[in-house]
């Protein structure tokens, strides 16, 4: 049963008089646990898709339901709070909060759901580890590397145990030790928690390792395959 389900969506940007068309009428489904990747050229539309599954980027038409519930017709204050509950993201720019430490950048998310203080420590520390960072609790973003840095992204993404995780080039600053870890992590959490992971990528690493690969061009797919 389809857990995510795009009808028809299109996105289109306005450059002063000239339209760019991101995404041209995508339907797609995706059901609970899946491992997929979503290729394509630069420009393809694969951000954009993953940020109109997210509800961080409003589709211009078409709808987006997850768990049964229209995002595109939720207000804001409606979004941040489905957002907070259901979705892990991690961003291509990490977004990491600079004056937080590691530790804190992964137990905010929690903070906000309400998690007492005990159990945000626990979850945040153990995540930290599983993703080799036990030693750098402590460090702000500005003091550790751009890979150390995914990595607390990913830490953070995973921390509210989302139905969903939202990847965009989610290894792209990490050797392949690092990326297998990560890996492995995620795939572990697909299979015995059912957690739904959608990558957006040019990563082999993380396209050899995906259940199902969808490719975009120029804003639709062009083919869809489950290996």
């Amino acid at each position: 049963m389809a857990v995510i389900t795009t009808k028809e969506i299109t996105k289109i940007y306005r450059q002063g008089d000239i339209e760019v068309h991101a995404l041209n009428g995508v339907s797609i489904q995706f059901e609970k646990g899946e491992f997929t990747a979503i290729v394509g050229p630069s420009g393809s539309g694969k951000t954009t898709l993953l940020n109109a599954i997210g509800g961080l980027d409003t589709p211009t038409s078409g709808s987006v339901v997850i768990d049964g519930q229209d995002i595109t017709r939720l207000n804001s204050n409606e979004l941040i709070d489905f957002r907070l509950n259901n979705i892990g993201f991690v961003f291509q720019a990490y977004n990491l909060i600079p004056v937080l430490t590691a530790e804190e950048n992964v137990s905010f998310i929690m903070l906000l759901q309400g998690v007492p203080a005990s159990k945000r420590k626990q979850r945040a520390c153990r995540l930290l580890e599983e993703v080799g960072l036990s030693e750098q609790l402590s460090r702000r973003p500005a003091q550790l590397s751009g890979g150390q840095q995914q990595r607390v992204a990913v830490a953070r993404a995973l921390a509210s145990k989302p139905k969903f995780v939202l990847a965009d080039e989610p290894t792209a600053n990490l050797d392949s030790k690092s990326t297998g870890n990560l890996l492995d992590i995620m795939a572990k959490l697909s299979q015995e928690e059912g957690m739904t992971f959608i990558f957006s990528t040019h990563d082999q690493r993380v396209i050899d390792r995906a259940k199902r690969i969808i490719t975009l061009e120029d804003g639709k797919i062009i083919s869809d395959v489950t290996v």
